[in-house]
């Protein structure tokens, strides 16, 4: 069962992935090209060539789990980051549809990094 949650990381792979991969040929993509282990129980997430079908893997203590989502009209949006990570608020509402651009954050508490 796929529940999105702040204590997981999340990460998108950048380039337009072939909908016809599975497990293995997603979880080759996140070892080579991401250069991180498919196993460590990170969400991965990979977008169609047409952004209309979605696809998230993660290593579920006993194997693999991926859901898959395709839209029978629309697109989901491809978002412009600056590394490969993710945040779940951000994924929530690009699973929803919503142009991640135009969504703006309330200030909150942020702890200094490297403390």
């Amino acid at each position: 069962m796929l529940a999105l949650s702040s204590s997981t990381r999340y990460f998108i792979y950048g380039e337009p992935t072939d909908m016809r991969f599975g497990i293995n040929s997603l979880a080759g993509l996140v070892r080579n090209r991401l250069g991180f282990d498919p196993m460590n129980g990170d969400v991965f997430l990979f977008l169609g060539k047409r952004s209309n079908q979605v696809r998230l893997l993660q290593w579920d203590r006993d194997g693999f789990a991926m859901y898959v989502k395709k839209l029978e009209q629309g697109t989901f949006e491809r978002p412009k980051l600056t590394g490969s990570a993710i945040t779940s608020s951000q994924l929530t509402l690009l699973l929803q549809g919503v142009k991640l651009e135009s969504v703006s954050y309330r200030k909150r508490y942020e702890p200094l990094k490297g403390t």
